[in-house]
């Protein structure tokens, strides 16, 4: 595959774990997310929430998004998506 994304959600260790994930995963970009009951996020957590706040994992490094609707996260992990697969000859 031209790229390979991978999820995280954790409740413990959230940069760790994802970094972990993408080295044995051998994947491009890993989405992470903190879904325990302390993450902040919104009145009622992730789980069962309206928002999100991600990290996107990758070899380059770690880039926080801030708190945004989980529309608004699906909408700019498209476009992400879209411009990495710019840069693919196949």
């Amino acid at each position: 595959p031209g790229l390979i994304i991978g999820f995280a959600a954790e409740t413990q260790d959230l940069l760790r774990n994802a970094e972990a994930k993408l080295k044995k995963k051998g994947a491009d970009l890993i989405v992470a997310n903190d879904v325990s009951q302390g993450s902040g996020v919104g009145s009622s957590g992730v789980m069962g929430g309206d928002r999100n706040r991600v990290r996107i994992v990758s070899k380059a490094g770690v880039e926080e998004w801030p708190e945004m609707s989980k529309d608004d996260v699906a909408a700019r992990l498209a476009a992400l998506i879209a411009e990495r697969l710019k840069t693919i000859i196949v």
